[in-house]
C-alpha cells in the first residue's frame, strides 16, 4: 500500500458565484431609486464612466444601433438609452465619439456652490417649537434646564418617553418639581403635547376646549370599552344615554392622538413607475420602460486610450484595465436588467389583459412559475424583477407583485378566481350594506350563489386583512352613530 504523496488531475463542474454575478443579481432586485444610488456611486468611483445627458436645444441625438457599442468597439458606449414599446421591444443603444474630444471633464468653477435645495428654508421642528415656548414661559433657570431635558424626551408623536423618577435622581431634585415643570410643558402648543399616555393626551386636548367634564373623563378612563364598541357598559359608566354617548365619541374621534406629527413632517416620496402601459387605437397594449428611471451611463474609451497611453507602471495599467472591465460590466448589466424587466412586464400584461380592460374583478390567479415558463427564466429571477417595480396603466400604478395572487375555486366548474378579486367582491358586499349587516356566513352564501367556492374562515381572513370589523362590531357601530 503506497502512502506517499502523488498528483492527480480531476475535472469537475461547479457553479461559482463571482462578485460580479452576485452584483448583477442584486441589480435585478433594486428599485429605481436604489439603482440610481448605485450608479452614482459607480460614477464617482470609476473615472472611465460618464453620465449621458440628453440632447438639448434641438441637437441631434445619437443614432440607435442594433447592438450595444460595447460589442462593436466604438469609442463611447451607451449603457441604457430607451426602451421601445412597439416592434421587438429591443433597447436602443448609441454613441457619439465626436462628443468626447476632451478628456474626463472636471468640475466647473460654479459647481462647488451649494444646490438650491440646500438654501431653501425648512419648517420648524417640534423641538424648536417647544424650546421657543420654554424660553418665554419659564423664567427660573433650574426649571428651564429641567424643561429642556423633558423636551429631549419627547418623541416624534409628541409623547414623553422615559420615567420621571430617573430624571429626578439625575438632577437631584424632588419628584414633584419635575412633575410641576411637566405640567407647564403640557400647556404648550399644540394641545396634548408632552403627554405620557393616550388618555392623558386626549384629556389635555379636551381640557383646552373646556370639554373635560366627569362624563368625558369616565369615557377616557375606559378607552378599551370604546375600542370594543361596548355601548351598554359605556352608557352605564358615563351615566349618559345613547345620544349623548354618540356626541362624546364624535368629540374624541375629532382629537389628534399624535399632536407632534404636525411638525416633523416626513414627505412621502411619490412612486415613479418603471414600466409604462398605454392603449393603442386598435385596442392593443404598448409596454415600454420609463426612460426617466433608466440610468444613462457612458464608457469613455477615448479617455481610456489617452490615460492608458500615459501609464508608467504595472499597478497603474492594472488599475485602468480593472476600471474598464468594471465599466463594461456595468453597461451590460444595466442592459440585461432593463431587457428582463421589459420581458416580464409584457408577459404580465398579456396574461392579465382582462384586468387592465375591465377591472380588479377580472384579475386572474397567477404565480411566478406561469411567467417564468413563458419567458424561459427561473422563478427566482421573476421574483427579483417584480420586487419594488411599478407599472403605470390606465387603471393606476401597481406594483408588479400585485398581479401574483392565489386562486379560489369556482363552484360551477369554470376558471378559478383570483384571491384579490374575491377580496374586492367581499368589500363590495360589505360597503353595500343598507341597514342589514352581513355576517360572514351570509357572505359565504352570497359568494356561493355567484359561483365562488370559499370557506367561512377564508372570508374572515380576507375581511381582517382589509381591516374590516366583524358583523357584531359593525352592528354596534351602526347603532352608536345612527
Amino acid at each position: 500500500m503506497n502512502l506517499g504523496p502523488r498528483l492527480d488531475l480531476r475535472q469537475t463542474q461547479a457553479l461559482v458565484m463571482t462578485p460580479q454575478l452576485q452584483q448583477a443579481i442584486k441589480l435585478l432586485q433594486y428599485s429605481n431609486l436604489e439603482l440610481a444610488q448605485f450608479v452614482e456611486g459607480e460614477l464617482e468611483a470609476n473615472p472611465l464612466l460618464d453620465r449621458h445627458e440628453a440632447a438639448e436645444d434641438g441637437a441631434e441625438a445619437p443614432a440607435p444601433a442594433d447592438e450595444p457599442a460595447a460589442e462593436t468597439g466604438e469609442d463611447v458606449e451607451l449603457a441604457v438609452a430607451a426602451a421601445g414599446g412597439e416592434g421587438d421591444g429591443r433597447l436602443d443603444f448609441g454613441g457619439d465619439p465626436a462628443a468626447w474630444q476632451a478628456s474626463k471633464p472636471r468640475p466647473g468653477p460654479g459647481e462647488d456652490l451649494p444646490g438650491l435645495e440646500q438654501t431653501l428654508s425648512r419648517p420648524k421642528t417640534l423641538r424648536e417649537h417647544l424650546l421657543e415656548q420654554l424660553a418665554v414661559d419659564v423664567t427660573d433657570p433650574a426649571d428651564r434646564i429641567i424643561g429642556a431635558e423633558l423636551i429631549e424626551m419627547v418623541d416624534e408623536a409628541g409623547y414623553i418617553t422615559g420615567g420621571l423618577d430617573e430624571l429626578a435622581t439625575r438632577f437631584g431634585c424632588p419628584g414633584p418639581r419635575i412633575v410641576g415643570v411637566l405640567e407647564r410643558l403640557q400647556q404648550f402648543d399644540p394641545p396634548g403635547i408632552c403627554a405620557r399616555t393616550l388618555k392623558e393626551c386626549l384629556a389635555l386636548q379636551l381640557a383646552d376646549r373646556n370639554r373635560l367634564d366627569p362624563a368625558m373623563q369616565a369615557l377616557l378612563d375606559h378607552l378599551p370599552l370604546l375600542a370594543s364598541r361596548d355601548i351598554g357598559s359605556l352608557m352605564r359608566l358615563c351615566g349618559v344615554d345613547a345620544t349623548d354617548l354618540a356626541e362624546m365619541v364624535a368629540e374624541v374621534k375629532a382629537l389628534d392622538p399624535k399632536p407632534g406629527l404636525a411638525f416633523d413632517i416626513v414627505l412621502a416620496s411619490p412612486v415613479v413607475p418603471d414600466v409604462l402601459l398605454r392603449a393603442l387605437p386598435d385596442g392593443a397594449w404598448t409596454v415600454e420602460l420609463n426612460s426617466d428611471t433608466l440610468p444613462r451611463v457612458l464608457v469613455n474609451r477615448r479617455y481610456y486610450a489617452e490615460v492608458s497611453g500615459a501609464t508608467r507602471g504595472k499597478a497603474e495599467r492594472e488599475y485602468i484595465a480593472e476600471r474598464l472591465q468594471q465599466a463594461n460590466w456595468l453597461v451590460k448589466a444595466l442592459h440585461q436588467r432593463a431587457t428582463t424587466i421589459l420581458k416580464v412586464a409584457r408577459e404580465i400584461v398579456r396574461q392579465q389583459d382582462s384586468f387592465f380592460r375591465y377591472g380588479v374583478q377580472h384579475l386572474k390567479p397567477l404565480v411566478l412559475r406561469d411567467i417564468a415558463v413563458e419567458i424561459g427564466m427561473h422563478e427566482s429571477t421573476v421574483s427579483r424583477v417584480t420586487s419594488n417595480k411599478y407599472i403605470a396603466s390606465p387603471r393606476g400604478i401597481f406594483e408588479l407583485k400585485y398581479f401574483f395572487t392565489a386562486s379560489v375555486a369556482s363552484t360551477r366548474g369554470g376558471e378559478a378566481l383570483s384571491a384579490e378579486a374575491v377580496r374586492f367582491r367581499i368589500k363590495t358586499l360589505i360597503d353595500g350594506e343598507n341597514g342589514a349587516v352581513l355576517s360572514d356566513d351570509r357572505i359565504v352564501e352570497l359568494l356561493h350563489d355567484e359561483g365562488i367556492a370559499i370557506a367561512r374562515r377564508t372570508v374572515a381572513k380576507y375581511r381582517e386583512a382589509m381591516h374590516i370589523p366583524s358583523s357584531v362590531q359593525r352592528r354596534r357601530s351602526n347603532s352608536l352613530f345612527s
